[in-house]
């Protein structure tokens, strides 16, 4: 047999005996350990119970896809060819696609259009901005690292001015205050958008200390979103619609102008038969009717561009509705209990199998420098 196999390495055996070192030293300060990690789980427990319960409620939304679009596009294609007006066979790229509904929601002009969307809660209903802002409790410390600012603020108030509450009060998405900034930055945080890549499905999650509110304001940020997709979808159509009805009034007015003038140059000179009454007579006739013709293809096109505006109109089909959760989605109190049993138990262990030999060599560091100096 190979000697190397038969001698073993000094450097494992010391390395076994330094686990089995540290191992009993754990087992015999155990209470000491039990004990420490108790007070955590003490701790843990007053951490938990001292958060506010929030509620998630979420809504699934499908949008509509390019490709769906494809058989509409046709049909209203061959309503227009037989109209003899083409629409144009031509796709353009769509600037807001699924994957940037998250960056919609989170802008600041979408969250600020929310402040003043009232809610149902316990106390009655509420608007959004009231809610963050009275009804939104917190845990006891922050109200203490918060004193400071609070006394601050407390100070500054008595010294403002009315214009400066009014300033406050009224909200330009331009030019936010740090107070504003403050408040849309927490809705930022209640309210969410995810999307998955693969089947395009938007998940709008809204979270209230509130189980009612919650679902409401995923609710009205599911409807909010739907109505800037739609209007943007349909921003051009929506011109193209208003262009061809005033083009339609102004032909309609002319038309009937004409027909006016066609009828009182019939009615001047009935009975007469001179050549020159009879061409004005023609060429009035002649002006009636393409002030017609004008006025009949006008018409059409305001009809195409009503069938564009409903062919551009994007469809939302909601996967899940949102209801009202039941259980509070945040804290978790379990995963808040062992997280802090954990640490103490981390702590505790370190400081009994380190503490002793550093303080030992800073002392004896100390002594070193002592001599040294006598």
């Amino acid at each position: 047999m190979n000697e190397n196999n038969i001698t073993s390495d000094p450097n494992q055996e010391e390395q076994e005996i330094d686990l089995l070192e540290l191992a009993s030293k754990l087992w015999e300060k155990r209470r000491t350990i039990i004990k420490w990690t108790l007070i955590g789980a003490v701790c843990g427990l007053v951490i938990a119970f001292s958060i506010p319960k929030e509620y998630t409620a979420s809504v699934k939304l499908a949008p509509e896809t390019s490709n769906s679009k494809t058989g509409s596009a046709g049909g209203l294609g061959a309503l227009a060819a037989m109209a003899g007006i083409s629409m144009g066979t031509g796709s353009s790229a769509d600037a807001v696609y699924p994957e940037l509904y998250p960056d919609v929601v989170s802008s600041i002009p979408f969250t600020v259009g929310l402040l003043n969307v009232k809610l149902d809660t316990k106390d009655g209903e509420e608007t959004v901005q009231s809610i963050l802002e009275d009804h939104t409790s917190s845990p006891w410390w922050t109200h203490i690292m918060g004193l400071p600012g609070t006394i601050i603020g407390g100070v500054k108030s008595l010294f403002s001015s009315k214009k400066e509450d009014e300033e406050d009060s009224i909200i330009d998405p331009y030019h936010l205050t740090a107070k504003q900034a403050a408040l849309v930055e927490s809705l930022n945080n209640c309210i969410s958008a995810n999307v998955d890549t693969k089947t395009s499905v938007v998940t709008i999650s809204a979270t209230m200390q509130d189980a009612v509110a919650s679902a409401q304001l995923a609710d009205t940020v599911m409807a909010r979103l739907k109505e800037y997709v739609v209007d943007y979808r349909t921003g051009k159509a929506r011109q193209d619609l208003e262009y061809a009805k005033k083009i339609n009034d102004e032909a309609r007015a002319e038309y009937y102008e004409a027909q006016k003038r066609y009828a009182s140059a019939v009615d001047r000179n009935q009975g007469l038969s001179t050549r020159v009454a009879s061409i004005d007579i023609d060429r009035l006739e002649n002006e009636s009717e393409l002030a017609f013709n004008i006025y009949n293809n006008t018409a059409q096109q305001v009809k195409i561009a009503e069938a564009k505006v409903q062919e551009t109109t994007p469809v939302f089909a909601v996967v899940q509705p949102a209801t009202v959760p039941v259980r509070a989605s945040k804290p978790s109190k379990p995963m808040i209990l062992v997280g802090f049993m954990f640490l103490f138990f981390v702590a505790s262990s370190a400081y009994i199998l380190f503490a002793p030999s550093l303080i030992e060599g800073f002392k004896a560091h100390r002594n070193g420098d002592g001599s040294e100096k006598a």
